[in-house]
């Protein structure tokens, strides 16, 4: 058993009064062949002495039994346990070949249960760091800090393993759906933290319940439709001929990636979007009808200005007392009744999302693309305009079950989540392959 021995604790067991370790000490370093010596605590880190049980071992070139040739002690950092940081001390046994043509010699033990060879991390700590980061959105410098050591040691213990995951293939397996938005990777000057925007793609395969599986594929620095279309070209046939559908919003960049890189994919224009262009079309009326008709901005007992949030608001969630402040504002001057037209259109568009059965909803799409052609109101006209334009792809929504490029927003907001907690990443491959940790985009590869 461990014996107290001042501020350090020493075991009985490794002297010749015992025949056996402490089986209790051994069970609480969770190493399966592995034994504790000792125990100690210096400037609030908790060091560790382990070794592994006697063994016959091999020459690793040869095959000939080796003998022991004394041991070397290698400081490890562990993950945090108990009172804070955690240091192994592991005397490594060395051994030695007999063999005299043998080109080994001597070579010290290996166990990458432990850790790797010259890693300063045991292999359960960089486990550790990984799941913190991905589970609990820890930064590096947190990370450090339960360590008690440098931010740049706990990188590059993890960005190798993060590394490893990016490059394997099967990450980008069954994709059937695919989602595509721009990412502003920071707001600061492009000369000193390189380009801003970035092109993220979405995993948007619906999962056995039917709902969205959303996870980051990849994030790629710019924002074109050139970028999209090479990240389709490298991800190849294998990967572009099983994506069924591919959601975007109103940029023809991406629209015109889609329609050469993904030929057999149906695009569908995300509804979030045609939803906030209904809206902007809404308040540009309000405003350019307030101005005409008082010749100033909305001010506080205007009317017009008064109903502003409740234009944004859907039909069907109004109250009676909103409902009567919308109609007081519309007959107060004939000149509005162009804003309550408008709001008309708006509330037709969301009737047409918020159908539930998908050939009505497309019937009140179609007839929306129609009537807004010839419509006298030079805002609603213009977004109708811009509806037919992506006709195709604004009616694909009714058709494709509803997909959208929900799951892309929902991405962008965890990783604007996890730039905070970091205070920005200014290097872009290390913010590339921590937001792609955080997102899920690695957890088929590490199943942290």
């Amino acid at each position: 058993m461990l014996q107290p021995t001042g501020s350090a604790v020493s075991c009985c067991c490794s002297s010749s009064s015992c025949s056996s370790y402490c089986r209790r000490c051994d069970l609480l370093t969770g190493l399966d062949g592995f034994h504790v010596l000792g125990a100690e605590s210096r400037r609030g880190v908790l060091f560790v002495t382990i070794e592994s049980a006697d063994r016959i071992e091999g020459c690793g070139s040869c095959g000939v039994v080796v003998i022991g040739h004394g041991r070397d002690e290698v400081e490890l950092i562990d993950r945090p346990w108990a009172v804070g940081p955690v240091r192994l001390i592991w005397r490594k046994r060395r051994w030695l070949c007999v063999e005299p043509s043998c080109p080994v010699g001597t070579f010290v033990e290996i166990n990458p249960d432990v850790a790797a060879p010259r890693a300063l991390l045991t292999s359960r700590a960089v486990a550790w760091a990984v799941r913190q980061m991905r589970r609990e959105n820890a930064s590096i410098a947190g990370l450090a800090r339960q360590f008690k050591v440098a931010w740049r040691t706990v990188w590059r213990a993890v960005e190798p393993v993060l590394a490893a995951a990016d490059g394997d293939e099967r990450r980008f397996d069954d994709v059937r759906a695919l989602g595509v938005d721009e990412h502003t990777r920071h707001h600061g000057d492009p000369r000193k933290y390189g380009p801003r925007m970035m092109t993220g793609m979405v995993d948007l395969t619906p999962g056995p319940d039917g709902r969205p599986r959303a996870r980051l594929l990849d994030l790629v620095e710019g924002r074109s439709g050139a970028v999209y279309k090479q990240w389709l070209t490298a991800r190849g046939d294998r990967f572009t001929s099983k994506v069924q559908v591919a959601t975007l919003d109103p940029f023809h960049g991406y629209k015109n990636a889609i329609d050469d890189g993904l030929q057999d994919a149906v695009a569908v224009l995300d509804a979030f979007h045609v939803h906030a262009l209904s809206s902007q079309m809404v308040d540009e009326v309000r405003r350019r009808v307030q101005q005409q008709t008082t010749g100033h901005r909305g001010r506080k007992n205007d009317p017009l200005y008064g109903i502003r949030r409740i234009l944004r608001a859907s039909e069907h969630n109004l109250t009676d007392r909103q409902r009567a402040r919308l109609t007081a504002a519309f007959t107060a001057d004939p000149a509005h009744e162009e804003v309550y037209w408008a709001w008309r259109i708006d509330t037709e568009l969301r009737a047409a999302y918020d159908a539930t059965d998908p050939r009505k909803g497309r019937a009140i799409a179609r007839r929306l693309l129609h009537t807004l052609r010839t419509c006298p109101i030079p805002e609603a006209r213009r977004l109708g305009t811009t509806l037919r334009r992506w006709r195709d792809a604004f009616l694909a929504y009714w058709t494709e079950r509803g997909a959208s490029n929900g799951g892309t927003e929902a991405m962008n907001g965890l990783i604007e989540l996890a730039r905070r907690v970091a205070r920005g990443i200014p290097n872009p491959d290390n913010y590339r392959l921590r937001m792609l940790l955080v997102t899920g985009a690695l957890d088929t590869v590490l199943n942290p």
